[in-house]
Formats: C-alpha cells, sequence, structure tokens
C-alpha cells in the first residue's frame, strides 16, 4: 500500500516533474507552501544536471531540500552550524547506497544508459523515495522536523 508520500511522488512523477523537483515539491508542501520559482530552478538539476548524465538528481535534489530547511535564505541570515554536516551525511550514505554499487554517483551510471526528459523509471522512484526518507532522517536528527512552518522569517 502507498502512503501518502509515496502516492504524492507518484502524482507528481504522472504530471512530469523530476526527481530533484518531487522531492523539492514534498518539502515544500510539509512547510505548507508553494514555490513554482525554486521548483522550476531545480529542474536544472534533472538527469544528472541538465540531462548531461552527472551527479543523480535525487542526491542534488536530497542536498537542495536539505538547504530549503537549514540552509542561508538572506543576507541577515547564517546557515545552521551543522548544514555542512548534514549535507555530508546525505551525501556519504548516498555514495555506501548508490555509489559502490555503480562504481559512481552519477545518473548515468546508475541508470545504466543516458538520461533524458522521460527516463525516470522505477530504479528512480525507489531512490527519490529513499532519498527523501533519508533527508527527513538528517533534518530530524538536526531538529528540523518537515512539517508545517515555513522559514525563519
Amino acid at each position: 500500500m502507498l502512503n501518502d508520500d509515496a502516492f504524492r511522488m507518484f502524482e507528481l512523477y504522472n504530471q512530469g516533474f523530476t526527481c530533484s523537483q518531487i522531492l523539492l515539491t514534498l518539502g515544500l508542501e510539509a512547510r505548507g507552501e508553494t514555490n513554482p520559482s525554486l521548483v522550476r530552478a531545480v529542474h536544472g538539476l534533472a538527469g544528472g544536471i541538465g540531462y548531461s548524465g552527472k551527479v543523480c538528481g535525487a542526491l542534488t535534489g536530497g542536498a537542495c531540500l536539505i538547504g530549503l530547511y537549514a540552509g542561508r535564505g538572506r543576507a541577515e541570515e547564517e546557515a545552521d552550524e551543522d548544514f555542512r554536516q548534514m549535507i555530508k551525511t546525505l551525501v556519504q550514505w548516498f555514495k555506501e547506497e548508490y555509489g559502490e554499487e555503480n562504481n559512481s554517483i552519477d545518473c548515468y551510471d546508475i541508470l545504466g544508459e543516458k538520461p533524458g526528459p522521460q527516463s525516470f523509471t522505477a530504479k528512480c522512484a525507489t531512490i527519490v523515495t529513499q532519498v527523501y526518507e533519508k533527508v527527513q532522517e538528517i533534518l530530524a536528527d538536526y531538529n528540523y522536523p518537515m512539517s508545517g512552518g515555513g522559514d525563519n522569517e
């Protein structure tokens, strides 16, 4: 049975959104927000940075999602003091989970083919789901629950 997040991911995929866009949309929705400009911006991460096949969009999207909660957004702000460690934890986990098996964290190597706009596969769905869960875990570990409440305005 699909949980609400998995069902929403499936809806977003069917609407043509990419790994990074799905992750940021879920993160925004958890905050009770929408931000089409941000979702549009992370489209550049799709298919391993502009469909180049480089670093997986789920990983870079996950890093952006951590940034949405703990990063710096204004001149008068500072990123959370643990922001870099949070990103490092995500990257290390991703390397262990997918990099070792594929000898790479690149989209091309993980999928085994050059990604394109329609290349979201069952493997991608699994990766996006696991990245989302890992980001939730990391954020919770640093007292950033992914629910209601926007940024530190």
